[in-house]
């Protein structure tokens, strides 16, 4: 790609994200053009569909949080540490785009769609995260990946919403002390969340 085609593209990224941060995933493409200051035509030849663009958008994020899993998984910081902080990082991420836990939880499902290979990358890391802390017996072991990514779904769609925004770290606590188990007590009950 030409490197003016290329900012040209970088250019309409930025914008697109700032237009669904403001207005959520609905935000039409032609107010996206608008606000970009390019034709429709040069949006739609760039990204064909409003899934095209989001995959563009969303594939960086998605990228930082699979290698944030990564690395999280070979630190020293206990399992449940960093399985909760990656969750919680997850949580907030997706938040930040309104609307975009549908598209997600829509994507996993659909094979042809343009999100699905990362949502599948991303639901992978996590189970990751979660299996090593089961083996270390600090998280539920009737739990899976696809569980955690309807939680951390459930978590975003909860920021999503005006009047349950203020409830959604109250919530994220008591779903991260569902996840976890506590090795302390002996009693099967909850740890707290790190």
């Amino acid at each position: 790609m030409r490197a003016d085609a290329r900012k040209n593209r970088d250019h309409v990224l930025a914008v697109a994200g700032t237009a669904i941060t403001e207005q959520g995933i609905d935000v039409s493409m032609r107010d996206i053009a608008r606000r970009a200051d390019v034709g429709l035509a040069t949006l739609l030849r760039h990204f064909p569909t409003r899934e095209a663009l989001l995959e563009a958008l969303l594939r960086t994020n998605f990228d930082e949080l699979t290698a944030q899993a990564a690395e999280l998984a070979e630190t020293s910081a206990p399992p449940e540490e960093a399985l909760v902080s990656w969750v919680r990082d997850c949580v907030a991420w997706t938040t930040e785009y309104r609307g975009v836990t549908v598209l997600m939880a829509a994507a996993i499902a659909d094979t042809e769609s343009a999100l699905h290979a990362s949502c599948v990358t991303l639901r992978a890391a996590g189970a990751r995260l979660l299996t090593r802390a089961q083996a270390a017996g600090t998280a539920r072991s009737d739990l899976d990946g696809d569980d955690l990514f309807a939680l951390v779904a459930m978590l975003a769609w909860l920021g999503d919403q005006p009047a349950l925004a203020p409830r959604a770290d109250h919530l994220f606590d008591i779903v991260a002390n569902a996840i976890l188990t506590d090795t302390g007590s002996g009693e099967g009950g909850r740890s707290r969340t790190p």
